[in-house]
């Protein structure tokens, strides 16, 4: 039996003291563009977010069958690094609610590296996207995949060209790059945080939390053809995609699975949810 990329075991999360859904179990397999559904509020975002372990949760989330353990006696500076490797503004906020029960994953910056969360709005990020993606790539868990990508033979590893080479493919302007996040717009913001995402070459399954919302049609195809065929290339870093969309259309054209979350859990539905 072919162990999972990811699995999630009766996750439950709480907000505020309610439960915003309980019992969420799911098998992601490679090859799999997972769409999940739901109303509004229904925690679709927020089961992301947990998966990414950015909010607490109980439950279990595995990665190729290992369960991500939590150390305390980590500093707090170790946690903000930790924390700042996503593209997403409220880190800081979910570094101290963690600092506040005096622990730290441990492992999970290898984690995040090959499973990693992507925001609906990256904009809210202070400083350019190349800062950002220096600051990425400088860090320890994406330097030693770098080393192990070259080590088995995958050539040069440069997340910089890469990233460039998509986002122009996505008719993001290289000039942009050295732009200040809050002055870009909501489209170039997603398109360049996908660039991102991707050219680090690192990630087996992204988290896209609406990733083309503020999108032209013509973009939209554009980001949704080269994510089908990295996940479904041979050769590809990438394996899979949970894939938060409202647009029935879009997940007809991206999705091979349709998962519809809810207070009780989750349930799988043989098409896309209208």
């Amino acid at each position: 039996m072919t162990t999972p990329l990811l699995e999630l075991r009766d996750i439950a999360c709480l907000r505020d003291g309610q439960s915003v859904f309980e019992d969420v179990s799911l098998v992601v397999n490679q090859s799999d563009i997972v769409v999940l559904r739901g109303k509004s509020g229904s925690g679709k975002t927020t089961l992301l977010k947990c998966i990414a372990h950015l909010i607490v949760y109980q439950g279990d989330v595995l990665y190729r069958g290992r369960s991500v353990k939590y150390k305390s006696r980590s500093s707090p500076s170790d946690l903000v690094a930790v924390h700042q490797n996503h593209l997403v503004f409220h880190l800081r906020r979910q570094a101290a609610v963690l600092l506040s029960s005096h622990c730290i994953v441990s492992g999970i910056p290898s984690f995040r590296t090959r499973v990693f969360y992507v925001p609906q709005r990256p904009s809210l990020l202070s400083g350019t996207p190349n800062d950002f993606l220096k600051k990425i790539a400088a860090f320890g868990a994406h330097q030693a995949h770098a080393q192990a990508l070259k080590k088995s033979g995958g050539g040069p590893y440069d997340p910089f060209d890469r990233a460039l080479d998509i986002s122009r493919e996505w008719g993001i302007d290289p000039q942009l790059w050295d732009r200040e996040w809050s002055n870009l717009s909501g489209g170039e913001a997603q398109r360049v945080a996908l660039a991102i995402a991707v050219g680090l070459n690192s990630a087996e399954v992204l988290l896209l939390d609406e990733p083309t919302s503020a999108l032209d049609s013509v973009s939209s195809a554009a980001v949704e053809r080269y994510l089908l065929n990295e996940v479904q290339a041979r050769d590809a870093t990438l394996k899979a995609i949970v894939w938060i969309t409202h647009s029935d259309e879009q997940a007809g054209r991206v999705g091979t699975r349709f998962v519809q979350i809810e207070a009780g859990g989750c349930h799988e539905e043989p098409t896309p949810v209208v």
